[in-house]
């Protein structure tokens, strides 16, 4: 990614924050990702984490219409995913999706209460709903209206051994071609 690109998408990001009435604490780590594969406006997330602690993480990010985070799970991290504002689109399978039986059912935990879903089926969060994901619970989510404010609180985080792509092509942190000056450093480019 260009650098003037994650500035600009860090100002984007910014601003439907503030619109939306989330101050962000004054040490925010941030983490604008397009997974490795050059193209942010269809496979990119915006993150904040916001707390990070042995045992817990919160984090607060930003999709655009139209962008994706790729199916992937986790094999430790438990995580609550939240829509804060907008609508969220997530995509689950009870297992690798390539191998996963297509229309099987299997439970999930959304609001709080066991629900039962389908393999590859779209679920569909409202601002305030909620999804707990459990290891081996593949997901993709993208925003179903412009600017989706997601939230996420789960158990410790590890973003560099504890995410499993589909996609073996995919890379968890972009590459960074510096063109300008940076407005904010990121969580990868810490030392």
């Amino acid at each position: 990614m260009k650098r003037s690109e994650i500035n600009a998408i860090y100002h984007e990001a910014l601003h439907c924050f503030e619109k939306n009435g989330w101050a962000l604490p004054p040490n925010a780590r941030w983490d604008i990702t397009d997974f490795g594969l050059g193209d942010f406006d269809h496979y990119g997330l915006t993150l904040i984490n916001l707390a990070e602690e042995p045992e817990y993480c919160e984090k607060l990010m930003y999709a655009r219409l139209d962008q994706t985070t790729p199916a992937h799970t986790h094999a430790k991290k438990k995580e609550d995913i939240i829509c804060r504002s907008g609508q969220l689109m997530l995509r689950l399978w009870n297992g690798h999706p390539d191998t996963s039986e297509q229309g099987k059912h299997f439970l999930a935990r959304i609001n709080g209460r066991e629900r039962e879903l389908i393999n590859g089926e779209v679920l569909i969060l409202e601002a305030g709903e909620r999804i707990t994901l459990i290891p081996g619970l593949y997901h993709s989510f993208w925003a179903g209206r412009t600017g989706t404010i997601i939230g996420e609180v789960s158990t410790a985080n590890d973003d560099n051994n504890d995410n499993f792509f589909v996609n073996p092509d995919i890379g968890r942190y972009p590459g960074i071609e510096e063109n300008e000056a940076p407005v904010v450093r990121l969580i990868s480019e810490e030392s």
